[in-house]
């Protein structure tokens, strides 16, 4: 089923930020839990994942209120990111189809920036990001159900 959540960046403290809001919200955290860069497999076109960043948080997600999911990842400069407020935030969608996905990242890339194509990654889904022309980022990942 398709879903909207929000994706938090944070520059190495986001395990420290989720447990703060797990303890506001309540409940666990979902999917696989916590997943760390050292889960990373090697990929044979990337360097290797810097040694102190990992036992960063790769990715994190939190169920809230009224369904919405807050996810997020340590950004580390050695990857290439500069977190700053501002910058640190995306609305994340999650639609059922590559088709549906493709539409609105072309549509919503449109004057805009595009941060990362459209792509299969390893984690199985069609995953991209952009930033609109109004200058707000976005991420897609769609991950197609088998019937």
């Amino acid at each position: 089923m398709a879903r909207t959540s929000t994706y938090l960046n944070f520059p190495r403290n986001t395990e420290e930020a989720f447990n703060f809001y797990k303890s506001v919200f309540g409940g666990d955290f979902s999917g696989r839990g916590i997943a760390r860069f050292k889960d990373i497999p090697p990929m044979p076109d990337s360097p290797p994942v810097p040694k102190e960043d990992l036992n960063l948080v790769m990715h994190i997600e939190l169920p809230i209120t009224g369904g919405h999911i807050l996810m997020g990842t340590d950004a580390p400069e050695s990857m290439g990111f500069k977190v700053n407020q501002g910058n640190n935030m995306h609305i994340n969608l999650e639609p059922d189809t590559r088709i549906e996905t493709k539409r609105l990242f072309d549509a919503l890339s449109a004057g805009g920036k595009i941060t990362m194509p459209l792509q299969n990654m390893f984690w199985g889904a069609y995953f991209g990001s952009c930033t609109d022309k109004f200058g707000v980022q976005w991420m897609f990942n769609c991950v197609e159900k088998k019937i």
